[in-house]
């Protein structure tokens, strides 16, 4: 009898894979949502569908970004240093014109050489590994310093030294992983980047007209934030997600290297990966003027409303949880429920053109060299960073290899998220604590003499809470 307990403790130990992260996510939820405080209302929910989302995403009333809104302390402790002036952040009216306006010229190019620059990229970042055997890699750690060169050249119209790559690497892995709450913040290691960038626009090194409306510490701090922050962390994660899930689907991978230049078959497994999993869990707005939900319901000013990504990228599909890069041969992406790159009408993604082109390079440089394989799991957030192998093109593993790290990946994989799914828990509460008692956000609009925050939206039986989990 004795032995029962004994028994049931290692039942439970060793089915913690199993239930263990689901459960603590959901408390990470619960977590995130009583620290901070917002009474948000989540798009679409059970009343208000797709098709209220899209009216609402676009309504010129939904145009609030940090002013008024709890949880955008915690968003600007993620993003510093600047978060004040990245651009995803200011608030409507002439400076954020402006900046969107240097953001859109920056990026433009002609297709050609941009797609070759990512090729370019990709390629140095590959030379680093062997030919003659299997690499066990993370997928994000792989690309990081590609966008890190990329967008270095593209700011500076220069090859990107070592040392700025590895400053541009640190920064973003700093954020992505604070955002993931798999690690605390280093602001000392983003301020090495601070330090590089305004030593190059103090010698006037950026070829670019930079936003006539911003200081220089604001120019530094908006180059930092936009070009490498928020674009090397979300193409390192479009990357990691759109080559995991090739490695994931052998057939998707035997089409496209039997067929290496057929974009129209890239372009469809792009966007169902990008539909599957956004990069984008959940945008938030402050309502500005009143949104009407229906004809019964309303939002008032100050309300914050979540707009859930995933959630809309799963209607108005058949088999919406089935990765079907197939589906897009019948199904123009205009047509569908598919945002990627956000609404044209609220804040779009400025990067929309540069990205796929740019990550149709990156992979068909990645796939001419390794074949890619993995057993680790695929979710939106991907805060494994997606673990593959990648087998060299012409190299025949040695005989039981493979079958050895696929069980391998598999197995850490699963450990890995009992693990991780702990430390998520405890960091994700110190830092929305310690985002609440800095109130970055909160002070910035106080010294700025910005009005108070107006009245939270209702609460219905259908609103829901905003989930913060990234």
């Amino acid at each position: 009898m004795r032995a029962l307990p004994l028994l049931a403790a290692a039942a439970a130990v060793l089915s913690a894979p199993r239930w263990l992260p689901r459960r603590v996510v959901a408390l990470r939820v619960k977590v995130f949502e009583l620290v901070n405080g917002d009474r948000a209302v989540v798009l679409p929910n059970d009343r208000h569908g797709p098709e209220v989302f899209e009216r609402v995403y676009a309504d010129p009333a939904a145009n609030g970004r940090s002013r008024g809104a709890g949880l955008s302390d915690l968003f600007w402790y993620w993003l510093s240093p600047g978060p004040e002036v990245h651009q995803e952040h200011l608030e409507d009216g002439p400076r954020y014109d402006d900046v969107a306006r240097t953001t859109r010229r920056i990026v433009a190019g002609a297709s050609g050489p941009l797609a070759e620059a990512a090729a370019r990229a990709t390629s140095a970042a590959l030379d680093a590994l062997p030919d003659d055997r299997v690499s066990l890699v993370r997928l994000r750690d792989l690309v990081m310093p590609v966008w890190a060169a990329y967008f270095h050249e593209l700011v500076f119209r220069e090859p990107c030294p070592p040392h700025a790559r590895d400053l541009i690497v640190g920064h973003a892995h700093d954020v992505v992983t604070s955002l993931k709450c798999t690690g605390l913040r280093h602001p000392r290691r983003r301020a090495r980047l601070t330090r590089y960038l305004a030593t190059r626009v103090e010698a006037g090194d950026v070829p670019h007209e930079l936003p006539a409306s911003l200081g220089t510490a604001e120019r530094v701090h908006y180059l930092q934030g936009t070009f490498f922050n928020t674009a090397v962390v979300q193409m390192s994660e479009a990357t990691a997600h759109l080559l995991l899930a090739i490695a994931r689907h052998p057939d998707v991978q035997r089409r496209l290297v039997d067929d290496p230049d057929d974009d129209r078959y890239l372009d469809h497994v792009l966007d169902e990966v990008l539909r599957m999993y956004p990069l984008f869990g959940i945008a938030h707005r402050v309502t500005t003027g009143e949104v009407r939900l229906d004809d019964e319901t309303s939002l008032p000013a100050g309300a914050v409303v979540c707009f859930s990504y995933p959630d809309y990228h799963a209607t108005g599909y058949d088999r919406p949880d089935e990765f079907d890069p197939g589906r897009w041969e019948a199904l123009s992406a205009r047509d569908a429920h598919h945002i990627p790159f956000g609404v044209a009408a609220n804040r779009p993604c400025p990067a929309w053109r540069l990205a796929p082109l740019a990550m149709r390079a990156c992979a068909r440089e990645v796939l001419r060299r390794f074949h890619l394989e993995t057993t680790a799991s695929h979710t939106r957030s991907i805060p494994h960073r997606a673990p593959c192998l990648l087998v060299p093109r012409g190299a025949a593993p040695k005989p039981g290899v493979l079958p050895v790290l696929r069980l391998f990946v598999r197995l850490r994989d699963a450990w890995e998220d009992v693990a991780r799914s702990l430390v998520q828990l405890v960091l994700g509460t110190v830092m929305v604590l310690d985002a609440r008692r800095l109130r970055l956000a909160g002070r910035y609009f106080d010294r700025t003499d910005a009005p108070a925050a107006a009245p939270a939206a209702p609460d219905t039986d259908h609103a829901g809470r905003c989930p913060l989990v990234p």
